[in-house]
């Protein structure tokens, strides 16, 4: 589990193709590894992957087609933002985050607005349910509040407000209209959507 505060920025280094994937090298920048070790599971861009080996400041990570496929920013080299799984003791500073990415959105509007900046995205109508005003979502494993929602008829768009700080040091701060972003919604609402029936899997249950 994470909680989506972003730990460093690193730096895809290396993809390397696999018979069913990839391997990726990573420079983990400035996370600290001291205690990570082979197993221990990182946050990349969002996504939950595996420690393969560990060399300095870099870690290398298997990624499924699977996983390439429902997922965008691990298939060519270029900045991802890490967080290390959480501690039972740690603060929770987002909100709770699995690593499992639901859907990609696309950026619609991205844009300075006073201090802050405004990231206006497009979720898929599988998502659009989950995705409601002053609940949580992660973007590109960033947990960020949602200010507002408008539904479509493809899905819904959000609106969310980004603070200084967290255009600094995330990635968020490369993003314009047009570009895909992992999303995942937030666990609770998926829990209680099973438990109320609804959606596919409490029709068929």
């Amino acid at each position: 589990m994470f909680s989506g505060i972003v730990a460093a920025v690193g730096q895809i280094r290396r993809v390397a193709p696999l018979a069913a994937g990839v391997r990726l090298t990573v420079d983990c920048g400035g996370l600290d590894l001291a205690d990570v070790q082979l197993g221990d599971s990182i946050a990349v861009n969002g996504v939950c992957l595996t420690v393969i080996a560990h060399d300095g400041p870099c870690v290398e990570f298997d990624v499924s087609a699977e996983s390439l496929a429902c997922t965008v920013g691990l298939a060519a080299p270029g900045p991802v933002n890490l967080e290390k799984a959480l501690r039972l003791a740690d603060r929770l500073g987002g909100h709770l985050v699995s690593g499992h990415v639901d859907g990609v959105g696309e950026v619609m509007r991205f844009e300075a607005l006073g201090e802050s900046h405004e990231l206006l995205i497009r979720a898929p109508a599988a998502l659009a349910r989950y995705i409601a005003r002053k609940g949580s979502v992660a973007v590109q494993g960033v947990s960020l509040t949602v200010n507002r929602v408008s539904d479509t008829a493809a899905g819904c768009e959000f609106s969310i407000n980004l603070i200084p700080h967290t255009v600094s040091v995330t990635t968020l701060a490369e993003l314009a209209a047009g570009s895909k972003v992992n999303l995942e919604i937030d666990l609770i609402a998926r829990y209680a959507e099973r438990m109320l029936g609804g959606g596919a899997e409490g029709t068929a249950a």
